[in-house]
C-alpha cells in the first residue's frame, strides 16, 4: 500500500523527468508543493476526470502557473485525458502540456495562469460566481450549487498588487468557499525573498478579513489535511493556509535554492534525488499501485452521479429554474441567450436610431443597457471600479451585490481596475454569467494584463471604457487617453468598439453580448450628434465598418473615422461636396469585426482602386496605416493632450473638419 509520501513523490519525479526531457521548465515549485497537492486532491477535491466540465465540481487554480508540471502530473494520475506521452512532450510544439497552464487546451485546467497574482484574483471570481449562482438557484433541500474554489500561490503572487486588490475584496465579501494554499518557500528567481519581501503575510490577510492558518508544515500531508478541513468549516471568511515548504524538496544538493526555480536539475541531481527519496523507478515509470491510489475516476463518477440525481429531483420540483440553470451553464454564445433576445436587441437598436438623440456615448450606453438587460438577460453581472456615476454602468433596477446579499447583479469593485478585470475573468471561466465592468479608458492600462488574458482564454468579458479621448477636457493629459485605443486593437481576439452615436453604441452592446470572446466599448464623455441611417444601414453596423455617407457618383476619396470624429468626417465630406469633390465616409466602429468580413464586403467599402484615403481619430495615428496606406493621411494625435475645455483641445490639436478637408485635398491634388 503506497504511502502519502509515495504519492507525492510520483508528482515530484514526473515533474523532474518532464522538465529534464524538455531541457526547460520549473521543477522547484512542483517538488515543493507535491505534498500540498497530494493532500488536497486525494483528500478533498471533488471532481470527475471523465467530465472536466461538470457544473458542481470544485475549482482548482494554480496561480503560480510556472509550476505547471505539478498540475499536469496530477491530472494525468487522477485519470484525465492527458496520457503519459503528453507529459513527455512538455513544452513542445503541439502538446497539451504548455509551459504555463492554458484553459481549453489541457483537460482539467480551469484558468490560464502564469502572470503572477492573476490566478488568485480569478479564483476570487470563481468563488464569487459560486455564491451568486447558489443565491439564485439553490432551494430548501436542493444545494444545487455547492462547491469550493482552491488555489495554490507563492510569494511571487503575493508580491503582485493584483493579488492584494482581489484578496481585499474577497475578505470584504466573506467568500467562505475560497481556500488558498500559500507555498511559503522564501525563494524567488533572485534568491531569498528576505531581502525584498519581509511583510507578515498572515497578518496582512487577517487584516483583509481572511481566516488564516499559519505555520503549517508543507511537507506533512496530515498537517495539510487538517488545515484544509479546518478551513472548510469557516463559512463566512476565505481562508489562507500558509505552508512552509522547501523549493526543490528532495533534491539533495539544490533543494532550497533558487537554482531549482527555472532550470532542469540535471541527470546527476535527479539520480541523487531518486536515491535520497527511495524512488527506484525509471523516468516516467509510475508503479501500478501508486497509479491506482491516485486514480479518481470511480470516485469522481460517483460524485457526479449523486449530483445528477439531485438535479433530476430539482428539475421535477423547479422545472423553470432547472431549464434556466442548464441554459446559463451551457455558455454565453448567441444561440444560448434567452429566446427572442436577438430580435429584441434589433428592435431596440432601430428605436434608438428613430429617436435620433444627441448624447454622449457613455450615456447612450446606459440607455442601451436599460433597454437590453432588465428582465431579458439574467446572466448579466455589471460593475465599475469606483466610477459608476461617470461610466454609467448601473442599469435601472440593478441591485447591489453585498456580503449579506449575493442576489445582486451589480458589483462595486472599488478602485481596483486590475482586480476587477481578473475577477471578471474568473466569473466568465466559472460559467453562468456574462460580466462587464467600467472604468475610464486611460485606466485600462492598469488592467491590460487581465484584458489580455480574457483574449488569450477566449472568454466573454466586456469592458466599458469611457472618457475616450482629449474630449475629457480639463482633467488634462493624465486622464486623456491617446495610445490606449490603438494599443488595445493590437491584442489578438479582442474586439474594440468606438461608436459614433447612440445607435452604434446599442449595436456595440448587441455585438458584445453575442460574442464568444472579450469586447471593449470605448465611449465618449462629450455629446455626439446622431447620424442619419435607413434600416439597411443600421444593419450594416454589425459588419464593424460600413459606408455611412456616399458621394453623388463614384467617389474619388474616402474618409474613415470612428467615435466622435465621425461627425467631423461627415462635415468635411459635405464641405468637399460643395466644391465638387466626391467623397465617401466610412464609419468603422470596430476594425476587428470589419477585418473578419468577407473580402467582397471589405473591397466594396474600401475599394482598392480608391487610394486617396484619410482616417480621422483622436488617438495615436500609426494604426490607421493598414487602411490608408503609407501615402494616405491620418488626422489624429501625435503626442499627449493638455488641460483645457474639450472644444479648445480639438482645435489646438487640429482635429477638425477643416483639417480633414485639407488632408483630403492633399490626397486628391
Amino acid at each position: 500500500m503506497p504511502t502519502r509520501s509515495d504519492l507525492a513523490n510520483a508528482l515530484r519525479f514526473l515533474s523532474m523527468d518532464a522538465v529534464e526531457k524538455a531541457k526547460s521548465g520549473h521543477p522547484g515549485a512542483p517538488m515543493g508543493m507535491a505534498d500540498m497537492a497530494e493532500a488536497l486532491w486525494n483528500g478533498f477535491l471533488r471532481h470527475n476526470p471523465a467530465n472536466p466540465a461538470w457544473a458542481n465540481r470544485d475549482r482548482f487554480v494554480l496561480s503560480n502557473g510556472h509550476a505547471s508540471m505539478l498540475l499536469y502530473s496530477v491530472l494525468h494520475l487522477t485519470g484525465y485525458n492527458l496520457p503519459l506521452e503528453e507529459l513527455k512532450n512538455f513544452r513542445q510544439l503541439g502538446s497539451r502540456t504548455p509551459g504555463h497552464p492554458e484553459v481549453d487546451l489541457t483537460p482539467g485546467v480551469e484558468a490560464t495562469t502564469g502572470p503572477l497574482g492573476q490566478g488568485i484574483a480569478m479564483a476570487v471570481g470563481m468563488a464569487l460566481a459560486e455564491k451568486m449562482l447558489a443565491a439564485e438557484f439553490n432551494r430548501e433541500g436542493f444545494p444545487l450549487v455547492d462547491h469550493f474554489t482552491y488555489v495554490f500561490l507563492g510569494e511571487g503572487c503575493l508580491m503582485e498588487g493584483v493579488s492584494g486588490e482581489a484578496s481585499s475584496l474577497a475578505g470584504t465579501l466573506g467568500l467562505g468557499k475560497l481556500i488558498a494554499l500559500f507555498d511559503q518557500n522564501g525563494i524567488s528567481i533572485d534568491g531569498k525573498v528576505s531581502g525584498w519581501f519581509t511583510e507578515n503575510v498572515a497578518a496582512r490577510y487577517e487584516a483583509y478579513g481572511w481566516h488564516v492558518i499559519d505555520g503549517v508544515d508543507g511537507h506533512d500531508g496530515e498537517a495539510i489535511r487538517q488545515a484544509i478541513a479546518a478551513a472548510r468549516k469557516v463559512a463566512d471568511k476565505p481562508s489562507l493556509i500558509c505552508c512552509r515548504t522547501v523549493i526543490g524538496q528532495g533534491a539533495p544538493n539544490l533543494g532550497g535554492s533558487e537554482k531549482t526555480h527555472g532550470s532542469p536539475l540535471g541527470g546527476e541531481e535527479i539520480a541523487a534525488a531518486r536515491k535520497k527519496l527511495g524512488w527506484n523507478h525509471e523516468p516516467f515509470n509510475i508503479p501500478q499501485d501508486i497509479r491506482q491510489a491516485w486514480d479518481a475516476r470511480e470516485k469522481g463518477h460517483a460524485a457526479e452521479e449523486a449530483w445528477n440525481k439531485l438535479f433530476t429531483a430539482y428539475a421535477a420540483a423547479y422545472p423553470s429554474e432547472a431549464a434556466e440553470f442548464t441554459r446559463r451553464l451551457a455558455g454565453p454564445e448567441a444561440g444560448r441567450l434567452p429566446a427572442g433576445w436577438i430580435e429584441h436587441a434589433d428592435t431596440v437598436i432601430a428605436g434608438i436610431q428613430q429617436a435620433a438623440k444627441t448624447l454622449a456615448t457613455r450615456v447612450a450606453s446606459k440607455e442601451a443597457l436599460n433597454a437590453l438587460v432588465p428582465g431579458k438577460l439574467p446572466e448579466i453581472v455589471g460593475g465599475a471600479a469606483d466610477l459608476t456615476p461617470s461610466v454609467n454602468t448601473r442599469w435601472e433596477g440593478a441591485a447591489l451585490l453585498t456580503s449579506s446579499d449575493f442576489s445582486g447583479r451589480y458589483i462595486t469593485y472599488g478602485v481596483r481596475e486590475f482586480a476587477m478585470g481578473a475577477i471578471m475573468n474568473g466569473l466568465a471561466l466559472h460559467g453562468g454569467f456574462i460580466p462587464f465592468g467600467g472604468t475610464f479608458l486611460v485606466f485600462s492600462d492598469y488592467a491590460r494584463s487581465a484584458i489580455r488574458l480574457s483574449a488569450l482564454m477566449r472568454r466573454q468579458v466586456i469592458w466599458v471604457l469611457t472618457h475616450d479621448s482629449i474630449g475629457v477636457g480639463e482633467d488634462g493629459p493624465t486622464h486623456q487617453p491617446v495610445e490606449q485605443v490603438p494599443s488595445l486593437r493590437l491584442i489578438p481576439g479582442l474586439r474594440v468598439w468606438r461608436p459614433c452615436d447612440a445607435t452604434e453604441t446599442a449595436a456595440a452592446w448587441k455585438s458584445a453580448l453575442t460574442a464568444t470572446g472579450p469586447t471593449c466599448l470605448v465611449l465618449s464623455r462629450q455629446n455626439l450628434p446622431p447620424m442619419q441611417r435607413d434600416d439597411a444601414l443600421v444593419k450594416h453596423i454589425d459588419r464593424g465598418g460600413y459606408i455611412l455617407l456616399e458621394s453623388d457618383g463614384m467617389p474619388k476619396g474616402i474618409i474613415i473615422a470612428t467615435g466622435s470624429e465621425v461627425s467631423l468626417a461627415v462635415e468635411a465630406a459635405r464641405k468637399l461636396a460643395a466644391v465638387g469633390r466626391k467623397i465617401r465616409v466610412v464609419s468603422m466602429p470596430c476594425a476587428e469585426l470589419f477585418d473578419e468580413q468577407p473580402e467582397a464586403w471589405k473591397n466594396a467599402v474600401l475599394p482598392p482602386e480608391i487610394t486617396a484615403r484619410v482616417a480621422v481619430e483622436a488617438a495615436q495615428v500609426d494604426g490607421w496605416r493598414k487602411y490608408v496606406g503609407l501615402t494616405g493621411r491620418v488626422v489624429g494625435m501625435h503626442g499627449f493632450g493638455a488641460s483645457a475645455p474639450a472644444s479648445q483641445l480639438f482645435t489646438r490639436f487640429d482635429i477638425t473638419a477643416e483639417a480633414v478637408v485639407r488632408a483630403v485635398e492633399e490626397q486628391l491634388g
